[in-house]
């Protein structure tokens, strides 16, 4: 059965064009190095809770909104072989450092997790 990453993060408006470019590049270097789907989503209808929510997930800030994204692959084992070589690939070298990505990353949170329903 297919293995997923999924990431949420606060990102801040005015820096959604640059996130986007990013996006854009990272989709491509993830399929490219195998990857079967890759899916980032901006946050429409997503309100604060009263417990638990996704802008305080993030602890959202004024002028930042949600970014949910997940990446798809054929198997845990094909992910770590995937993310190996993305992590190495230099068209994403920027993005290793917490100065080369359009969001505060310490308030980014992701984790794998086995799909047992796909249809």
């Amino acid at each position: 059965m297919a293995y997923v990453d999924g990431f949420v993060l606060p990102l801040p408006r005015a820096k959604l064009e640059q996130y986007k470019e990013l996006a854009n590049l990272s989709a491509t270097v993830w399929r490219e190095h195998g990857a079967l789907e890759y899916r980032e989503c901006i946050a429409d209808d997503v309100k604060p809770g009263k417990l638990t929510s996704f802008p305080q997930s993030v602890n959202l800030e004024d002028g930042e909104t949600v970014v949910l994204a997940w990446i798809v692959y054929e198997s845990r084992a094909k992910r770590d072989e995937v993310n190996d070589k993305v992590m190495k690939d230099p068209r994403l070298a920027h993005m290793m450092s917490p100065d080369g990505l359009p969001f505060d990353g310490k308030r980014m949170f992701w984790g794998g997790f086995e799909m047992f329903i796909d249809r």
